[in-house]
Parts: C-alpha cells; sequence; structure tokens
C-alpha cells in the first residue's frame, strides 16, 4: 500500500512541475509556499492521522492547482472542503516547523497540536471582523520623528468631542478570495451606506489571483453606488495586476478611482481635498514630490491622502498630509491586537507603521488593519476591522 507521505510528496512534485512550466514565477512560489504542508505535514505524520494529514496535503495543492488550471472565485463547498482547511494546514505548517525540526531529529514533537489550534483560531479571525467606531482628533500636536499617536485615537469611546466630524468608512484589502465572497464584501459596503458617511474611502488591493473578474468585483461593490459622488478610490498593488478589471468594476458602481489625481468635495464639514496615489515601489519620495507640486493644497480644505502603502507616508513632504489614509499592512496580520496590545510582528522586524494612528509632525497617517487579507494564509491576533472613522479637524 503506498503511504500517505508518498502521495504528499508525489502531487506536490507533480503541482510544482506544472506550474514551472506554466509561470516560472508562479512555480517557484508553489515550490516554497507548498513545502511547509508537504515537509512538515510528513515528518509530523502519526499513523492515527496519516488519512487526516494526506488529505490536507492533497487538499493544499488542488487548491493551488486550482488557481494554475482556472484562476476564478469559488464556490462555498470549495472553500469549506479545500481552499480553507488547506491555508488553515499550511498556516500551522510554517509554525510547526520547529516541531518538524525536532521530529526530523528524533525527538518526540510533544504538542505539535499548539500552532495549529493557534491557526484555528486564525481561521475564525480570517472570516470575521470586528466593528467599530474609531474617532480620529487632528490636534496639530507637533510631533518629532515618525511614531505611533496613541493619544490622538479612541474606539468606541462614549464621550466623542462636542460637534460635526467628518464621518469616513474607509474599506481598503478586501482580497476577494477563499475568505471574502462577493456576499461578504457586499455586506461590508452595505453597511457603509447604512453609516450615512460623507465619504467612503476605498485604499487598494480589491482582488487576490482567484478573483481578475469584472463581474465579480462589480456585483461586490454594488451597494456603493448609493452614494454617487461620495466614494474615492486609489490603487493598491495587487490592483495592478488587473488594473482593466478594477477601472471597469469602479466606473460602474460611478466610484471615482483618483489615481495621482486629486478632487475637492463639499462636505458637512467644509471643502474636503482628496488626493489619491497610485501605487509605487521605487522612486516613492520623487513620486509624491511630483503630487505635491501637481495638486497643491486647497484654500481652506483638509487634505486627504489615499495612500495604499503606509511605508510611503514618512516619503510625504512635511505638512501635505492633514490625514492620510492606508491599508496594505493587514494591521501586520500576526500580533497581539486581539490581547489589547499594540505589537505585531511587522512591528517587531520593520518600521512600517503597521496599524492605528501614526504622527510625523502636524501630519496624521491612519493605517486601516484592513477589511480582508492575502499573504499568511489567516490571520493570528490581529482582527480585521470594519469601522467608521470620525474626523475631528483642528479648530
Amino acid at each position: 500500500m503506498i503511504s500517505g507521505s508518498v502521495v504528499a510528496l508525489g502531487v506536490y512534485f507533480a503541482l510544482v512541475g506544472a506550474a514551472l512550466v506554466r509561470s516560472r514565477a508562479y512555480g517557484v512560489f508553489a515550490a516554497i509556499v507548498l513545502a511547509f504542508p508537504t515537509f512538515v505535514g510528513n515528518a509530523l505524520r502519526t499513523t492515527e492521522l496519516d488519512p487526516v494529514v494526506t488529505y490536507l496535503q492533497v487538499a493544499a495543492v488542488v487548491h493551488f492547482g486550482a488557481i494554475l488550471v482556472r484562476p476564478a472565485l469559488r464556490g462555498l463547498p470549495f472553500r469549506v472542503l479545500i481552499s480553507i482547511p488547506a491555508l488553515w494546514f499550511i498556516a500551522g505548517t510554517f509554525l510547526a516547523f520547529p516541531w518538524a525540526i525536532w521530529a526530523g531529529l528524533g525527538g518526540e514533537p510533544l504538542g505539535w497540536w499548539i500552532p495549529f489550534a493557534m491557526c484555528a483560531f486564525g481561521v475564525v479571525q480570517s472570516l470575521s471582523a470586528r466593528r467599530e467606531r474609531v474617532d480620529l482628533v487632528l490636534d496639530g500636536t507637533l510631533v518629532a520623528g515618525l511614531q505611533r499617536h496613541p493619544s490622538g485615537v479612541t474606539r468606541n469611546t462614549p464621550n466623542p468631542p462636542a460637534g460635526r466630524a467628518l464621518r469616513i468608512v474607509q474599506i481598503t484589502d478586501p482580497h476577494l478570495g477563499p475568505f471574502m465572497s462577493i456576499a461578504r464584501l457586499r455586506g461590508i459596503c452595505e453597511r457603509a451606506v447604512a453609516a450615512e458617511p460623507d465619504l467612503v474611502l476605498v485604499t487598494g488591493d480589491l482582488m487576490t489571483m482567484e478573483s481578475h473578474d469584472v463581474e465579480v468585483v462589480s456585483a461586490a461593490l454594488e451597494p456603493l453606488a448609493a452614494l454617487q459622488g461620495r466614494v474615492f478610490a486609489c490603487h493598491g498593488n495587487h490592483d495592478h495586476e488587473a488594473r482593466r478589471v478594477v477601472a471597469d468594476a469602479y466606473a460602474r458602481q460611478g466610484i471615482s478611482l483618483l489615481v495621482d489625481e486629486a478632487t475637492v468635495v463639499t462636505t458637512a464639514i467644509g471643502p474636503v481635498q482628496i488626493v489619491g496615489a497610485d501605487f509605487v515601489w521605487r522612486n516613492r519620495e520623487a513620486h509624491l514630490a511630483r503630487l505635491v507640486a501637481r495638486h497643491p493644497r486647497a484654500e481652506g480644505a483638509l487634505r486627504l491622502w489615499l495612500l495604499h502603502d503606509p511605508g510611503a507616508f514618512r516619503h510625504l513632504p512635511e505638512g501635505e498630509g492633514d490625514l492620510v489614509l492606508s491599508g496594505h499592512t493587514h494591521g501586520g496580520q500576526v500580533g497581539l491586537v486581539s490581547f489589547g496590545l499594540a505589537e505585531t510582528f511587522l512591528s517587531l522586524v520593520s518600521s512600517i507603521p503597521d496599524h492605528g494612528l501614526w504622527a510625523r509632525g502636524r501630519d496624521r497617517l491612519y493605517v486601516h488593519r484592513a477589511n480582508g487579507h492575502y499573504g499568511f494564509p489567516v490571520r493570528l491576533g490581529v482582527p480585521a476591522e470594519e469601522s467608521v472613522l470620525y474626523i475631528w479637524p483642528r479648530a
């Protein structure tokens, strides 16, 4: 009888070989990602769990193989039986790597189940979001350097400032895919409309590889058509993979896509200038300097920037962004936010703002924890965000 470990190795090499023939980049990506469930899974395999481990290993290959054969948003049965179990298992094997090494050296991998239990919690977080009211006070305080600015933000506060705030719903990084169905994103958009915001601002990354389809994206965004003239968007990095799909989907729903463009909108608190920056990897300082020169501050208007990647905030000339709205980081995606602490994996390994309110000089940056995610297979300790932002400009 062929063992489960041999089956897993066979389907792994078959998929990687097929992916390399189709696309070298995707082949390398699949070889790296699927190495964890294949080799770590084999190292931790036990007689009792052999059929389960084999099923999960095959599911991981089927999930990525389906993307290779026909990239498309899959139905609920496929997601429940294949995609979600596969992504949970992949995430678990990432974290279980030390146990696998110990087992490979002949040790008993006690507690091997811990990373998988953690990732089960991560699946729950990946399929849900924390709904919040977020109050941001733009007090104009001068802050040295770039730093987290917790004193300027409160969540679900019982005593907000007096007067009328600018109400914004930010939608970012939904990443239509295994964890973000059309129905789920439609629900997010419907609740955004129900909140009666002054503006809805979409800061990029609508899709995954499975959802490069204008019908899919347009159907998910359809509720926003009720807010004609109040919905604006910028590109994220994944939007560049299918620019035409993004542009057509936005156009169908009356959403204004700002690609290095600016506009002034009349709101209940007065004029608001919105500058939408395109996503760029290189020469970001020069890119933002050109935008500042092309779109000078509108007199008497609150100046908002849509800037998908918060890592670019430090390159924005000081004094140009009363408030910058970003996404991209998914809040750090792995961290301790669920437990009331600010630390995330991203904050440990980089200086990129991961979530919440940040300050530099008198400029402010709000990094949304994102509606969805992509990258590491599940969220872990960093809940998705579905919030209404109340912006309180300085007097």
